[in-house]
This record gives C-alpha cells, sequence and structure tokens, in this order.
C-alpha cells in the first residue's frame, strides 16, 4: 500500500508521448514533483474529460516544475490510436504510460479487484521521489485539474516554508498559519 511520505513505487513501462513510443523510468523525474495520474481505460467517458482538462494545465503545470504522467492498462499502441481518434485526446503533450500488465496499477494499490482496470487516483510525489499526496474517487467522479495545481501550489509552499501549514482553499499570496499552541481553540 503507497502511504504518505513514503517513497513511490518505481517503475518502467512503456508510453505513448509526442507521436512516439518510449520506455519511461520514473526514476527518470527525480528532481521533479511528479503527478501519476490512473484512469480506468481508453475510449471511455468520463476519462477523456479528465484528460482534456488535465491537458488544459499541463503546461501550467510545467511551468511550476511538474511532470504529469497519465497511466491506464491500456498499451501503448490503445493510447497511440485514441490520442489520433478523439479530439479532447489529441490535447495531451505529456506521457500516457501503459500498463497491460497491472504491475503499476497494483505497485500503487488501485487495481480494481477483478476488473483488469484502474481507479481514478492521483498520486503527485516531490522532487525526491516522496508521496505527498494522494486522491481516489469512485467510477462516475471526475476529477478537477485546477483542484490539483492548487494542492501542488501548497505542497510547494509548505516544502520552502518549514513550518508553515495551508489552510483550506488557500491560494498563492493568501495566509498561512503557523500551527502551535498559540493557536490551539482560536481557529
Amino acid at each position: 500500500m503507497v502511504k504518505l511520505n513514503e517513497e513511490a513505487p518505481t517503475f518502467k513501462t512503456q508510453c505513448y508521448h509526442c507521436n512516439e513510443f518510449k520506455e519511461i523510468n520514473l526514476e527518470d523525474y527525480k528532481g521533479k514533483f511528479v503527478v501519476l495520474f490512473f484512469y480506468p481505460a481508453d475510449f471511455t467517458f468520463v476519462c477523456p474529460t479528465e484528460l482534456e482538462d488535465m491537458a488544459e494545465n499541463y503546461e501550467k503545470m510545467q511551468s511550476m516544475g511538474v511532470e504529469v504522467l497519465s497511466v491506464s492498462t491500456d498499451t501503448h499502441f490503445v493510447h497511440l490510436a485514441w490520442h489520433n481518434d478523439s479530439p479532447r485526446i489529441g490535447k495531451i503533450k505529456f506521457p500516457m504510460l501503459a500498463d497491460p500488465t497491472h504491475d503499476i496499477s497494483k505497485a500503487y494499490d488501485v487495481l480494481r479487484d477483478g476488473q483488469g482496470v484502474a481507479d481514478r487516483a492521483t498520486f503527485v510525489s516531490d522532487p525526491e521521489g516522496l508521496v505527498k499526496a494522494i486522491g481516489i474517487t469512485d467510477e462516475p467522479i471526475g476529477r478537477n485539474a485546477e483542484e490539483l495545481v492548487r494542492k501542488i501550489e501548497a505542497l510547494q509552499f509548505a516544502r520552502k516554508n518549514p513550518g508553515l501549514a495551508c489552510p483550506a482553499k488557500w491560494t498563492p499570496g493568501k495566509d498561512t498559519l503557523k500551527p502551535g499552541k498559540d493557536l490551539v481553540g482560536k481557529l
């Protein structure tokens, strides 16, 4: 089971990225924040809306030093076909990882029992490869990339400012908290 503040399980796999098939090694992303964005399957319903949303926020994430890696149990060949077939998926510039062996989905404990597909799960790891955020939603519930951007902004702020915490709905420039006995019962 993947836990917060533990090392993200590493892997190597094939991907479709920028009209090429490549091997991806998670180790190659050390030194960056990484979003692993698991989704159930290509050519489905909620998944393309989430991936389009992520594609529309990818440039912002890259400007923050974040790499996005989407993962499904489909092959890299299916990713290519979907990318070429769907205008929504055609917007994607980040690597689309293949997990047909289910090894990655199992390592992150998001493989649905008896179904052969991954849950809608998001894992954010820091530049050292430690998992800093985990989110998993049920099948009919799509995610929001803007909220993910906000969470990463908060993670990056907290990393640069030890001892400070970001309250609910925090955005850059807003007030933070300094946890301690002086705040007990005051919020």
